[in-house]
């Protein structure tokens, strides 16, 4: 009996007691000290039963037994305190909300992949748009800094994440609230499909498809399945049809269809018919152009004060109009609605050409009588005297912002000063007995309501319509065209020939001032266009230079 209890106390001795005992691996994954010191360890006495035995037996064996493995849980992280009062469903919603907060604060994937690309361009150039400004009159105490905020903002910074992650979603969200409620917009016909193919494929492949702004489209009919979704074209070799090109195949973003209201596409009841059909047949058989078209009045009349009252851009506040069969050349690395928004700029153009005096006769003279008339709604930084010919009484000089292509702030366009011009031009008639355009109305507009700084020559996109073509400088590392002069498109709508009074310096030029005045010394108009040039190639910069 002694020998058994002997026995009995070896086997179940405390490895740490025992210096000859080795430690193995399953020990060390045995619970702690503090169930050994639990176990029940028989004595000594005489009076132990076959009850204790079997009891120390079963002990033993729960010693020697590996804990059961558990599933993996969050909550094994949460010190006990937090566990036993927070459930796991609240811990799971708390490590998703973690979880987002983390997206929201990094970039977002395609920064992660974002690289600049180095360009070897010559080193005199300081940057693409610092030569470009008008000189302003007024001093500012902190006036915004385009050219600081392009430097910092380009390279797509504000170019929107791919639509194919969670992250896209979340990042979407985040940029909702600082980004401009913009628009891309164009009048345009069911027939003009094919240019408008023209025109949406290259904005979205040069900018739009980086930023996904929405379009709209203006139509004064509906517009067809055709112009929409396209028509099932047979290709040879092809086992299906496939949809020939339409719109909503040339981009990811939203697209709006919308009709011209009747009363805003029609003749008013004030304008006297036979006077109208009289306009008509004189305008076209002295040449101006499109001056028998009806249709072409009321589209100039539309763009000028309808445009912006369309109940579709009542949730927008800024706009980019897009014509028909227009080229767009370059590759724009920022969000140009951003730049507008950020700089306080009402309007922005990149061409400035002289138009046809014989189309608006009477233009302004009825400009003069609103002037008169409300005074008090002219900017008290307004500058005429860039569209205002010294040498011929002070009158309109027909210089234009060419408003084919035009970005512009549309609460300004709502605004009282610009409704009430509109308005006092429209009951005089000037749409229909002459040829009022949108282009010239527009200029006039901006230049009595909006200070110069706040009118932006977007020189660095590439743009042309029809015979009007503008390319930037030195720009044949993302632009696809010839750089052209500033003064490229002067007098294309109006030739040298013509008898038309032409101001003595560029339209560009006179917005732009300053040193893009200045002359060649020993040059004179007069001494040029006696050996038969027109008169506009004795300044001292082209506008090609850097």
């Amino acid at each position: 009996m002694r020998l058994l209890d002997a026995a009995r106390r070896r086997l179940f001795r405390s490895p740490e007691k025992d210096s000859s005992h080795t430690k193995s691996p399953k020990l060390l994954a045995t619970p702690s000290h503090t169930a050994i010191a639990d176990f029940d360890i028989p004595s000594d006495t005489p009076s132990s039963s076959s009850s204790s035995s079997a009891s120390s037996l079963s002990s033993s064996s729960a010693f020697w037994r590996s804990p059961t493995p558990s599933f993996w849980s969050p909550r094994r992280y949460v010190p006990t305190k937090i566990r036993k009062n927070v459930s796991k469903r609240q811990i799971g919603v708390l490590l998703c909300v973690l979880f987002i907060l983390v997206i929201w604060i990094l970039p977002s994937p395609q920064a992660w992949h974002r690289r600049v690309v180095h360009v070897n361009v010559p080193h005199h150039i300081t940057s693409p748009y610092q030569v470009f400004r008008p000189i302003a009159n007024a001093a500012r105490e902190h006036p915004p800094n385009p050219q600081k905020w392009l430097e910092q903002n380009s390279n797509n910074k504000h170019a929107l994440p791919s639509r194919s992650s969670i992250v896209s979603a979340v990042s979407s969200y985040r940029y909702g609230p600082t980004r401009p409620r913009a628009a891309l917009i164009s009048l345009v016909r069911n027939s003009e499909l094919d240019g408008i193919v023209q025109s949406m494929s290259q904005l979205e492949f040069h900018w739009n498809h980086k930023y996904r702004y929405p379009w709209v489209f203006f139509n004064d009919e509906p517009f067809s399945n055709e112009f929409k979704v396209g028509t099932p074209m047979r290709i040879v070799h092809s086992p299906t049809d496939v949809l020939q090109a339409a719109t909503q195949n040339l981009t990811s973003s939203k697209i709006y269809y919308e009709v011209v209201p009747k009363d805003h596409w029609s003749l008013p009841d004030w304008i006297d018919e036979g006077r109208f059909m009289n306009s008509l047949e004189y305008l076209g058989a002295i040449g101006v152009g499109k001056g028998w078209m009806i249709s072409y009045r009321h589209m100039c009349r539309w763009n000028s004060g309808f445009f912006y009252r369309h109940p579709r851009l009542k949730d927008f506040d800024w706009y980019w109009r897009v014509e028909p069969d227009v080229h767009f050349f370059c590759d724009i690395d920022y969000d140009v609605f951003r730049f507008m928004r950020d700089n306080n700029m009402k309007y922005g153009f990149n061409i400035n050409i002289l138009d046809d005096a014989r189309s608006f006769p009477s233009l302004w003279s009825r400009t003069r009588s609103f002037i008169n008339a409300h005074p008090e709604l002219i900017h008290p930084e307004a500058e005429l005297d860039w569209l205002l010919d010294a040498r011929n009484s002070g009158d309109y000089n027909n210089c234009q912002f060419f408003s084919n292509f035009e970005v512009g702030d549309l609460n300004f366009f709502r605004g009282q000063a610009n409704e009430k011009y509109f308005n006092w031009l429209d009951r005089g008639g000037g749409f229909y007995y002459e040829r009022f355009g949108d282009a010239p109305i527009h200029t006039l507009s901006v230049a009595m309501f909006v200070p110069r700084r706040e009118i932006w020559f977007f020189r660095d996109i590439g743009y042309q319509h029809d015979i009007n073509r503008h390319c930037p400088p030195d720009s044949a590392h993302r632009c696809s065209c010839e750089p052209t002069p500033i003064d490229e498109n002067f007098y294309r709508l109006v030739p040298l020939e013509s008898p038309q009074k032409k101001p003595d310096d560029t339209c560009i030029r006179q917005f732009l001032g300053g040193p893009w005045l200045e002359k060649k010394s020993g040059w004179s108009q007069e001494g040029e266009r006696m050996f038969g040039g027109d008169g506009y190639h004795g300044y001292e910069l082209t506008g090609l230079e850097g």
